[in-house]
């Protein structure tokens, strides 16, 4: 099944949607006719993959900061990612047999179906198995580091996160590591920062201490705005 998705949406929905499965990104228009030729192919093939492939459709008309990501020149535009990367892509129609061979090559071979089943089933043991196939699998890596993190095996946590690009969530678990604060919560995390605020200045420990229990707030927590604030301020 097709979704839709936007600007808004993009990020969460194709580029994180990319690391458990590829996603096959459609960039038309209502106005384009080759595009409503190839639209319904690109459904059906990827619709028989049982949800192997995910497809998602992109109105470049009403979503330019996707079209402008991808510097697109002409449409239907075609691209496949994995892992939140760009993989394979066409420009332009094609028949069946021409979407059926890229699709194809999308699907995972045996080996990446294995190491996903590993990851799916969660435990520690399966989640060292899948790292033993892929050392760098990011998923595996994630929810390895999650698990050391809860029985506080921190050190190792950060080694583990050492090996992915920094990025919202190695940022988190990172932070959870190293201020020990298993299930996102610390006592008395208020009084805390207030303390290291006096030291952030010309304490690089206290300044990453200080980062980092903002990491725990997260960003729905109304004080990690004041507290950003507050840090922004004492530093210039």
């Amino acid at each position: 099944m097709a979704i839709d998705v936007t600007d808004a949406s993009f990020e969460n929905d194709v580029v994180r949607r990319s690391e458990q499965v590829p996603v096959v990104v459609d960039l038309w228009a209502p106005w384009c006719g080759p595009c409503r030729t190839l639209g319904p192919i690109l459904e059906r093939v990827i619709d028989e993959t049982g949800g192997a492939v995910v497809l998602a459709k992109v109105n470049v008309d009403e979503n330019p900061q996707v079209s402008a990501a991808f510097r697109v020149q002409g449409i239907p535009a075609v691209y496949a990612l994995k892992g939140g990367k760009v993989v394979d892509g066409f420009i332009g129609a094609q028949g069946e047999a021409a979407v059926r061979e890229f699709v194809s090559r999308l699907l995972p071979t045996p080996e990446e179906s294995e190491i996903d089943r590993l990851v799916a089933a969660g435990d520690e043991p399966s989640l060292r198995a899948a790292l033993e196939r892929d050392p760098d699998h990011a998923g595996a890596i994630l929810a390895l580091a999650e698990l050391l993190i809860g029985d506080g095996r921190s050190e190792e946590a950060l080694e583990l996160l050492a090996r992915l690009p920094e990025s919202a969530e190695t940022r988190h678990l990172a932070a959870l590591a190293r201020t020990g604060a298993t299930g996102g919560t610390l006592d008395d995390i208020d009084a805390k920062l207030e303390e290291l605020l006096d030291r952030v200045k010309d304490d690089d420990a206290a300044r990453q201490e200080y980062v980092d229990l903002l990491e725990v707030l997260g960003p729905d927590d109304p004080r990690t705005a004041r507290y950003r604030k507050a840090l922004t301020a004492r530093l210039y």
